[in-house]
């Protein structure tokens, strides 16, 4: 049977996943009221959430997950049956530089917001009726050699402090379900693209500096590969875990999509025309994992989600929506 939210509480949804997340949630749960909570740090902007901060079933709210006093409030005053925990620090060289704020964002926040459900939802007739969905990362299961995929059950064996805070909230959100038989989700993720990427990522870094002529820094040998997923394929795969997924289970979300860092480059460059010359390779950030690939069977067989976004197509509007003047090489 499916779940019907009717009032959703989607932290950071000021961000680039969790803008998206809460524009896809006003057009596909039309029943839904949407509450978003995001403290406006440097990656969150309201300008990404466009028309629908007036949105008649939409608010906004400006805070801090880790702030317990703020959260409590909110669930106190608002009558949530549904969270999604979108906000975290995730770019992983920041975490190198300082691990503290993602401690604070990822786990302690994810702490506060399990705590604030599970006193609102203890007194409900009947708590299966709410959900609590984690929004993690596929690099909470470390590196993995070619062939092979992760699956939901491979252990977590993450190799950098933001991964480690990941890995540990998903294990929090985990032990609420376990101890407290809170409704809980969780859904891992490979890497995502689109347009509204905060210019700290892969992608924007590399679109900005090629328009730019800059030279591109391309950690150690270039041959690292990731899984890249459309967020909008990340949002639809989200909304239907919400809305269909088995209460205590975790959902892989990945595109089948791999490409080497030095290949995707390339292929940047080409649709904007600029010499691959412009790469340049820089030493090897500590604690890189080599490849990262999900099978995520699970939700196509289950939940007969599938990523139907055309890589090149969105690449392109990708480029084009950091580069709208550039003449593009669509191929």
């Amino acid at each position: 049977m499916a779940f019907t939210p009717k009032h959703i509480l989607v932290t950071g949804g000021a961000g680039f996943i969790g803008s998206w997340l809460v524009k896809g949630l006003i057009e596909q749960c039309p029943q839904a009221h949407i509450t978003t909570l995001d403290a406006l740090t440097y990656a969150g902007n309201v300008a990404n959430l466009g028309d629908v901060m007036k949105h008649g079933r939409h608010s906004f709210v400006q805070g801090d997950i880790a702030d317990t006093q703020i959260v409590q409030d909110l669930f106190e005053h608002s009558s949530f049956d549904a969270v999604i925990n979108c906000a975290a620090e995730t770019h992983v060289d920041r975490s190198i530089a300082d691990a503290t704020p993602f401690l604070r964002s990822n786990v302690l926040g994810t702490g506060v917001l399990l705590e604030a459900a599970r006193k609102c939802w203890q007194n409900t007739p009947d708590i299966s009726r709410c959900r609590f969905l984690q929004v993690s990362t596929d690099e909470v299961y470390g590196s993995i050699d070619a062939p092979g995929a992760f699956t939901e059950t491979s252990p977590l064996a993450p190799n950098s402090p933001y991964s480690a805070s990941k890995a540990g909230a998903d294990l929090l959100v985990q032990s609420y379900g376990a101890t407290y038989g809170l409704p809980v989700l969780i859904s891992r993720c490979t890497n995502n693209y689109g347009p509204n990427q905060y210019p700290e990522k892969l992608l924007p870094v590399i679109i900005g500096k090629a328009m730019a002529h800059e030279p591109l820094p391309i950690y150690g040998d270039g041959q690292n590969v990731r899984d890249w997923l459309h967020v909008r394929d990340h949002v639809r795969g989200i909304i239907t875990i919400l809305t269909h997924g088995t209460l205590g289970e975790v959902y892989n979300i990945g595109g089948n999509n791999e490409w080497s860092n030095v290949a995707l480059v390339r292929r940047v460059l080409d649709v904007l025309g600029k010499p691959h010359e412009l790469m340049t390779f820089v030493p090897d950030r500590p604690g890189h994992d080599r490849r990262y690939a999900l099978d995520a069977s699970k939700l196509s067989g289950q939940l007969g989600w599938q990523p139907m976004e055309n890589f090149q197509e969105g690449l392109v509007e990708t480029i084009a929506s950091m580069a709208p003047s550039a003449s593009l090489a669509v191929q």
